[in-house]
């Protein structure tokens, strides 16, 4: 094999080798920091999804046509966050999730695998555990916001504007009206 050929062949051999780097102007440390707290913001929505579903799909009661839609809505709404999450990871030079087991490891929203759960109780979790991620979108906020990534803000301020609407729309369905329903 020629110099020339060996030469390109450790060269490609290097490549294969290197993790996945995107270049950013973000500093060094950035890529890391902002990984870290979108991953775990990934895989808390992930799992508000899947909980989501699981409620919706479990849901009973005389309210079941409102509150079966209700969360599959937002669980659509909830699932149409991840890829946006995982590429802006990855447009700034950091690595995201990759499993199950990856999600579970990061994930805060805790799981509810109760046989039955009142459709009431329900709309409780799952309002506590949106304003849950409402406080840790926050907190990642203020981490992009130190390293200057306006575009990851941005889209946080977002998903903050959505996470209180859908905590919003949980409280008020799940409000006890008086006997004229008010």
């Amino acid at each position: 094999m020629a110099k020339k050929d060996r030469s390109k062949d450790s060269e490609l051999r290097a490549r294969r080798a290197s993790p996945l780097v995107t270049p950013t102007d973000l500093g060094a440390d950035a890529p890391k920091n902002i990984a870290a707290g979108m991953n775990g913001i990934l895989a808390d929505v992930f799992a508000l999804y899947l909980k989501t579903k699981n409620f919706h799909w479990h849901m009973s009661g005389p309210h079941f046509r409102d509150y079966h839609l209700l969360l599959d809505e937002q669980a659509d709404q909830l699932y149409g966050m991840t890829d946006p999450i995982a590429e802006r990871i990855r447009k700034t030079g950091g690595s995201t999730l990759r499993s199950i087991g990856h999600i579970a490891r990061l994930q805060r929203v805790k799981d509810n695998d109760a046989e039955y759960v009142d459709p009431l109780d329900m709309l409780a979790e799952l309002r506590e555990d949106n304003q849950m991620l409402a406080a840790r979108l926050r907190e990642v906020h203020d981490v992009v916001d130190e390293l200057r990534d306006i575009a990851t803000a941005s889209l946080i301020e977002n998903w903050i504007d959505e996470t209180e609407r859908r905590t919003w729309f949980l409280f008020e369905s799940s409000r006890k009206g008086d006997h004229t329903g008010h």
